[in-house]
């Protein structure tokens, strides 16, 4: 007889539950949420686990590659998917509720599973996270001290990322209050703008060192954090079937609403993961807008903004750039620029 495992992951504590073929209850017990706790728990039915389902969460990459290594039939479940299930079974959300359910579905094969990305694309993924995180603290930085000067009346105008501190520290010593307040802040841009220029360089020399991120900077409009972001999170080009669909795998398609009588497309459903969503939609206006050479992809998008204006044409050339970037990298070829017509 098989026998089938749910687990509600959660930052403490787990709760687990097998069943039987039949849905019978086998056992229910919380258990730490570590590998060694979860491994104990389940060596006594490892003989007879079919499979064993966990939510994706922030702990389930760490959880699964360490049941996976055991030996065990782990695999990772799409949480909407599954939430909209649970909700369906019962009132009470709790989550020994949760662990049931999840049990249930993996018996009954009523699951969405999840692609558990390699080890190189996490790490790559925590690069690019760290990354933008100091990016974006270093731009908050500077928007907050234009705006403390700005409610005195003093301007900073366009100025250049090396002169930013003098010209602040020029403004702000009009008052000895406001002068010996921006410093910290200022120090803190400086300390911040070093980290990011570190963190940065790392990332070059990785996609130096990578011949697929080579090959999809070949595309105009594609640079070195465009194409790390696309490597690290399509990470395996063959779980797609068709190029196609790699664009709503990451929200650059319409919704779809389908009931009787009514049948509309909506906006595009941001699905998916949002910085290769953002990344890509970069690309497409660095295409559209500074992109000097002739290209098909180019001149496609261009006619597409003709006929339904500017802002779908980017989402549109985002999209077909993530279905060309698929091939060039299952394919191993070059951006093909195409024919200039006469």
């Amino acid at each position: 007889m098989k026998y089938y495992a749910g687990l509600d992951v959660s930052l403490q504590f787990t709760s687990m539950c097998v069943v039987d073929d039949d849905g019978h209850l086998i056992r229910e017990t919380k258990v730490l949420s570590e590998p060694k706790a979860l491994r104990s728990a389940l060596e006594g039915y490892a003989a007879r686990l079919h499979r064993i389902g966990l939510e994706a969460g922030p702990l389930s990459q760490h959880l699964y590659s360490a049941l996976v290594e055991s030996g065990l039939p782990a695999i990772c479940v799409e949480v909407r998917h599954m939430a909209r299930a649970l909700r369906a079974q019962t009132a009470n959300k709790t989550d020994r509720n949760d662990a049931r359910g999840i049990a249930q579905m993996m018996r009954v094969g009523l699951f969405k599973p999840v692609h558990v990305k390699s080890d190189r694309s996490q790490r790559l993924k925590v690069l690019l996270t760290i990354r933008r995180t100091l990016k974006c603290k270093v731009l908050d930085i500077e928007a907050d001290l234009r705006g403390v000067l700005r409610n005195f009346g003093l301007k900073l105008g366009q100025v250049s990322v090396r002169e930013f501190e003098q010209r602040v520290r020029e403004l702000a010593s009009f008052d000895p209050l406001i002068g010996a307040v921006v410093g910290p802040a200022l120090i803190a841009r400086r300390a911040l703008r070093e980290q990011y220029a570190r963190l940065h360089a790392m990332l070059l020399e990785v996609v130096r060192q990578d011949p697929i991120c080579r090959r999809l900077m070949t595309m105009p409009g594609v640079g070195p954090v465009v194409a790390l972001t696309y490597r690290a999170t399509i990470d395996a080009p063959a779980r797609f079937t068709k190029a196609r669909t790699v664009g709503a795998h990451i929200g650059l398609t319409p919704k779809k609403y389908q009931s009787g009588e009514v049948d509309y497309s909506g906006r595009i459903s941001k699905m998916g993961d949002a910085a290769l969503r953002a990344a890509l939609y970069e690309a497409a206006q660095v295409l559209m807008t500074r992109s000097a050479r002739w290209s098909s992809l180019r001149s496609w998008g261009m006619r597409v903004a003709r006929k339904r204006g500017r802002k779908k044409a980017v989402v549109a050339v985002a999209r077909k750039m993530s279905t060309i970037l698929h091939r060039m990298w299952t394919d191993g070829t070059d951006f093909d620029w195409g024919v200039k017509p006469a």
